[in-house]
């Protein structure tokens, strides 16, 4: 007995102090998950705004080069990264585990990712091109209307319809966007017609995403480092062989510091970009995800009218913008709602 008194019970609850741990870890993970979503919308914004800069700013003529820099500096800092044994590219591999002491990944694998790698080229490449010759407020307007072109492909390669709820929703975001272009008679068509392409292979990169990263077992980073290391060589070649490169020693802005701070930021953006998307739809949700794309169409809307100008403020284009990031949020809700 006396020993069972001195053993006693807890003078702690360990379910209360279980609770308290959990109630702590949650927290903490609320806060973590609060700056991966403040740092995509922030990435994603500078990003278009970099790039714009750029080419408008600084004229700069050559998007092929952009985006091959962009490659390299992606590919440089996940070498970096997976060599240091910060990250995998694989769920649950070992970090001190290299399948292959040049590629990183298994040969297999990096064949299988070759139609995504194509996909992935060909939807920076013309998303590039699509922001030059657009002012920034209509070229977001516009880039939204690139839920309709997934939804199509989406029933095109797995058949999958949508809820009517979910295609009302996508109409009002359409509607928006024509709705605050209807002022904007003027357009350059080319440029239209060029971010319409861009959403029809953001669809097919998503479409992509979805079927070969699942298959190949690799994480987000691991897809990055294949698109990079399959990509970059392709790019090389192709500025090499139009003269792009030789063509950019000439490029009068070339040496000069803001032109190039603009182009070593759009790079760590382009990387970021990637990286946080993953980051967010790990530590919140896929509708945190969407809900802050939404978000972050506002602020880049505002810095576009603030720092590159464009279209004059007109009542017609507010509307437009507004029904247009209505839609986007009863998207999301409704894909929420299972609607």
């Amino acid at each position: 007995m006396d020993s069972m008194k001195k053993e006693g019970l807890p003078l702690v609850d360990p379910f209360k102090a279980e609770r308290r741990l959990e109630s702590a870890a949650a927290s903490a993970m609320t806060k973590k998950g609060a700056y991966a979503a403040l740092g995509y919308m922030l990435s994603a914004v500078l990003l278009v705004l970099f790039n714009k800069a750029a080419l408008s700013s600084f004229s700069f003529p050559y998007v092929n080069v952009i985006t091959l820099f962009q490659m390299l500096c992606s590919s440089v800092i996940l070498y970096a990264m997976k060599s240091w044994k910060i990250i995998s590219f694989t769920e649950g591999e070992a970090h001190s585990v290299t399948s292959n002491p040049v590629t990183l990944v298994p040969l297999k694998t990096l064949f299988r990712t070759l139609p995504l790698a194509v996909s992935y080229l060909l939807y920076m490449l013309i998303t590039m091109e699509s922001v030059r010759g657009i002012n920034v407020p209509m070229y977001t307007t516009l880039r939204r209307t690139t839920v309709a072109f997934t939804m199509i492909v989406e029933y095109l390669l797995t058949g999958r319809k949508h809820s009517s709820y979910v295609v009302g929703s996508v109409g009002i975001i359409i509607l928006g966007a024509f709705v605050a272009g209807a002022r904007d008679l003027s357009f350059d068509a080319y440029s239209y017609s060029i971010v319409f392409v861009a959403n029809i292979c953001t669809a097919i990169y998503l479409a992509s995403i979805a079927r070969i990263g699942k298959s190949s077992g690799l994480n987000s980073f691991g897809l990055m480092w294949c698109n990079g290391i399959i990509c970059t060589p392709i790019l090389l070649f192709w500025t090499s062989f139009k003269g792009d490169l030789e063509a950019m020693m000439s490029f009068p802005y070339l040496y000069s510091r803001g032109f190039q701070a603009v182009m070593l930021l759009s790079c760590i953006m382009a990387f970021m970009i990637n990286y946080y998307v993953f980051l967010n739809t790990t530590l919140n949700s896929a509708l945190t995800q969407t809900i802050c794309g939404n978000l972050k169409d506002l602020f880049t809307i505002a810095l576009g009218w603030l720092l590159f100008g464009g279209l004059p403020f007109d009542l017609m284009n507010v509307v437009g913008q507004s029904l247009g990031f209505l839609g986007s949020c009863l998207y999301a809700y409704f894909k929420l709602k299972g609607k």
